[in-house]
């Protein structure tokens, strides 16, 4: 099985290549605005030296709503052309190195934090948003590995751990079977779109 693996969900990205379950590249770097062509260049040397891939899979947030996207939208069209299959899974649970189960949480703006718990490399709860008061209880009530991708100055007890590229294509490879193929993928969002209608213009109302 030939699996490429895409994470963009944090500030650190990765592209990965996983071939009969032998790590056969690995890619991390810089994923922000001065650095997003880093990606495509990455992703194409992949492609250049691997060819078409088995599966693609490409890691859903919860995250950078501009990462996540990219990642899927690029999924979708490598799906298109190479005929792959397409599966999506969760960037919390792609953490690395981390415990067996663990919990993650993270910042989601709106004075908001996320909550999420996995397990064996699956989401058991979450990701669900808190208060800051909310998450202190989370937390006291979890006894197991407390992670997150950012520091958090109100939650100091957390390690900072992040989504690997590389750690995506072992679920992948291990959940594959049971995962069923899509034409489209959905990141997930931690709160309904927030959209603002543009007040009508004083022009407007007296030319109706």
């Amino acid at each position: 099985m030939r699996i490429l693996a895409l994470e963009l969900s944090r500030g650190q990205g990765g592209v990965a290549w996983l071939e009969d379950g032998r790590e056969a590249f690995v890619r991390i770097f810089a994923n922000d605005r001065k650095h997003s062509g880093l990606f495509f260049e990455n992703l194409q040397l992949c492609l250049r030296e691997f060819g078409a891939p088995d599966a693609i899979v490409a890691g859903l947030g919860p995250g950078s709503y501009a990462g996540v996207r990219i990642a899927i939208a690029t999924a979708v069209g490598l799906r298109a052309a190479f005929g792959s299959k397409l599966v999506g899974i969760p960037s919390i649970c792609a953490l690395d190195p981390v415990a067996r189960e663990y919990c993650v949480i993270g910042d989601a703006r709106r004075e908001s934090f996320f909550f999420g718990r996995v397990s064996d490399g699956r989401v058991t709860e979450g990701p669900s948003l808190h208060s800051g008061a909310e998450l202190e209880v989370k937390i006291k009530e979890s006894s197991v590995p407390l992670y997150a991708w950012e520091p958090l100055p109100h939650f100091p007890m957390a390690t900072l751990a992040y989504p690997s590229a590389r750690r995506l294509a072992e679920l992948a490879q291990d959940q594959i079977g049971e995962m069923a193929d899509t034409g489209s993928l959905e990141p997930i969002y931690l709160r309904e779109p927030h959209i603002t209608v543009p007040k009508a213009s004083p022009i407007a109302a007296i030319n109706r």
